[in-house]
């Protein structure tokens, strides 16, 4: 049975019936089975490098009984894959991307996840001194003293998140100093570490990475409350059925688990002794705004 007829079999009542349990924690047999699907999951660098996405996808195994294929990609190649109908659901991080993926009608149902921050690492020394600055005040100390800067250059959701900082700092960045490695965070962390420069990373990647390298982060505001620059937050999206060939139920069943039952393992989730995410799925009252685009105007 391929993607869409499992699809037709189960049925919208398919898919509500695994949310449901998910969300109650209860079931007919009370280990319910989906084995005979596959779940493709597009995924953003920094979920995979940090470590966390293999113990959310090893829980999901082990609750359905389902093996869940990885792309990692980054967020802009992830929401690329899923366009093209090649995964069933996408974990991201980059809000206006997400915004026009779902504007596009590519994606339904987004469910936020979880969230960290943004830090400037660089050498021990800090050449640029940009330690304890404002980010856009350190960004431009380090355009400045045209101190070597690696960007991901890779359209991921950090490589936005940089951009962005860079043009609220009024600097167009440009020289030899600046470099993009094309990599995913894990490797340009690795880079930067190898060739003394300054990188923007997300806080779970470089704890995961900092007992190996001698980086150190210079801008860093804290996980509990980082000023919306810096915030990180990761939203999960499954394809649209109607558009493309796709596991729709098996996505909903992993939006499902990731935003019940998982958000203990990211809540409890440490990286050199430290938290590396907070747990957004969660809320006393309902939040309609995240499954639509921001700019979303109901017209």
């Amino acid at each position: 049975m391929d993607r869409r007829d499992y699809l037709r079999v189960l049925g919208v009542g398919g898919a509500a019936s695994l949310s449901g349990y998910v969300a109650d924690g209860e079931g007919d047999s009370g280990s319910p089975s989906l084995a005979a699907g596959r779940l493709t999951l597009a995924t953003a660098t920094t979920a995979h490098d940090s470590g966390l996405l293999g113990r959310l996808n090893s829980g999901f195994r082990d609750a359905f009984g389902v093996e869940v294929r990885t792309l990692v990609e980054g967020t802009g190649a992830a929401l690329r894959t899923a366009r093209d109908g090649d995964c069933d659901v996408v974990l991201v991080h980059a809000r206006p991307l997400e915004d026009r993926f779902l504007r596009d009608g590519h994606g339904v149902n987004r469910r936020a996840l979880m969230r960290n921050d943004f830090l400037l690492v660089g050498p021990p020394g800090d050449p640029a001194d940009a330690a304890g600055r404002p980010v856009t005040a350190a960004f431009r100390a380090i355009a400045g003293a045209e101190t070597p800067f690696l960007s991901r250059g890779d359209d991921s959701g950090t490589h936005v998140r940089e951009r962005r900082v860079w043009d609220a700092a009024g600097v167009d960045p440009a020289g030899t100093w600046y470099r993009e490695t094309g990599q995913g965070m894990g490797d340009t962390l690795t880079t930067a570490d190898e060739v003394d420069a300054y990188t923007l990373t997300d806080r779970g990647t470089f704890l995961t990475l900092r007992p190996d390298v001698d980086l150190v982060a210079h801008v860093d505001r804290g996980i509990a409350d980082p000023p919306p620059l810096l915030r990180n937050g990761y939203g999960l999206i499954p394809v649209n059925p109607a558009r493309h060939n796709v596991a729709y139920p098996l996505a909903m069943a992993y939006v499902g688990y990731l935003t019940g039952p998982a958000q203990a393992i990211i809540r409890g989730f440490r990286r050199d002794g430290e938290p590396a995410f907070r747990p957004t799925a969660l809320s006393p009252g309902p939040r309609f705004k995240q499954y639509v685009p921001t700019d979303w105007s109901g017209d």
